[in-house]
């Protein structure tokens, strides 16, 4: 299967220029992660993790006449190691990072846009490439750096986001310059083609839905959430006199902020960023939790891609969850805390390098565990 997928890489890229002008692009990356725990965890052995996005995207006026429609197709391919097994974090340290290993199709919708501003999305579709994102931590690879711990965590195979996505309807309203409103609905079961249950048509848990409102313009970007799904999910911890699990209405709220406060578009720039979710803390390990850093492009005179990122995290756990850890005899704390440094650089048009170094406090949320050191690196091919 690897030969297979590498082979189709290359030659995609070099098909790709054929597309530049017309109405279909594809467009591959390829993501391999070297990472490992230089303090703390079980072993300290190197782990290689592999990622393979594939997309596609084509303006179906252009290509079959339908005016103001566009699609999109994401196929995804993941391989390689587990190294948080062996680190034993709570929220996880590489974002492309999965339980299990195989092709299938992450994201295929088709999009209407009504007049300049107004859209709507359909199919399957990643909740986070529009809800719950901070531009300036994208270069931060944790994956409390992507949707928020509390929202995560929730549903049978988690919400509509990497590595499943989910049949989904998403509406988005422009308002003046720089404002929107954003809305979707999502099937509570994540499940793609080319995954063992592949997509999941009888809904028998429910819908998530998501609302976002905010302002979005260079440099600035201010917003605010809220998400709920339609049926009770199950108590993270408390039962019945029958020890069957209680179950919860499932809902949360996030802000999100980031703002450019030095430089421009054109030389070094410093943006600042920042962000926060609460749940009902019932379904999930978390009560909520917080992100926040900053992010500095064109960091090296004459690199103009090179840029150094800076994030701090923390996951906010449950009562329920730290009683059950002081059930199995360890000490619980509130949170487990994060924090992440990450330069990145060009070193060809098609490749990327990525550093990355974490410190992991309170890992587990167990309260004085050792600090865990991971050291990662990243290289990014693009076609």
């Amino acid at each position: 299967m690897q030969r297979v997928l590498l082979a189709l890489t290359f030659a995609l890229a070099v098909v790709r220029p054929a597309f530049a002008q017309a109405p279909v692009s594809v467009h591959v990356v390829e993501k391999i992660d070297i990472v490992s725990a230089v303090r703390g965890g079980e072993d300290r052995r190197a782990r290689v993790l592999d990622n393979l996005d594939i997309l596609g995207d084509a303006d179906l006026e252009r290509l079959v006449g339908w005016q103001g429609a566009s699609a999109h197709v994401h196929v995804l391919n993941n391989l390689g190691a587990s190294p948080n097994n062996q680190i034993g974090t709570l929220q996880g340290i590489d974002n492309i990072e999965v339980a299990g290993h195989r092709l299938h199709v992450f994201e295929a919708w088709v999009q209407q846009q009504f007049g300049e501003r107004t859209s709507v999305r359909a199919g399957l579709y990643d909740l986070n490439s529009e809800f719950y994102v901070n531009g300036a931590a994208g270069e931060l690879i944790a994956p409390a750096f992507g949707v928020g711990s509390e929202l995560s965590a929730t549903g049978v195979n988690g919400p509509s986001i990497f590595p499943s996505t989910a049949l989904s309807i998403r509406v988005e309203q422009r308002l003046g310059k720089a404002g929107y409103v954003r809305a979707a609905l999502l099937n509570a079961t994540a499940g793609c083609p080319g995954e063992p249950n592949g997509v999941d048509f009888r809904f028998d848990n429910g819908l998530l839905g998501i609302g976002e409102i905010g302002i979005e313009r260079s440099g600035l970007k201010l917003a605010a959430g809220y998400w709920r799904y339609t049926k009770p999910q199950e108590d993270f911890t408390e039962t019945d006199a029958d020890g069957v699990p209680l179950r919860r209405h499932a809902q949360g709220a996030y802000v999100v902020a980031e703002l450019r406060v030095a430089g421009s578009d054109d030389l070094r720039s410093l943006t600042l960023f920042a962000r926060a979710g609460v749940s009902e803390g019932k379904t999930t390990p978390y009560t909520g939790g917080w992100q926040a850093g900053a992010f500095v492009e064109r960091l090296i005179p004459g690199r103009p891609d090179s840029t150094l990122s800076l994030g701090l995290n923390q996951g906010l756990t449950t009562k329920g969850y730290r009683a059950a850890l002081m059930a199995d005899g360890l000490p619980p704390a509130r949170a487990e805390t994060a924090l992440e440094l990450a330069y990145s650089d060009k070193l060809a048009p098609w490749l990327s390098i990525k550093p990355d170094l974490q410190l992991i406090f309170d890992s587990g949320s167990v309260d004085r565990t050792p600090t865990v050191v991971v050291a990662a690196l990243r290289t990014t091919l693009s076609f």
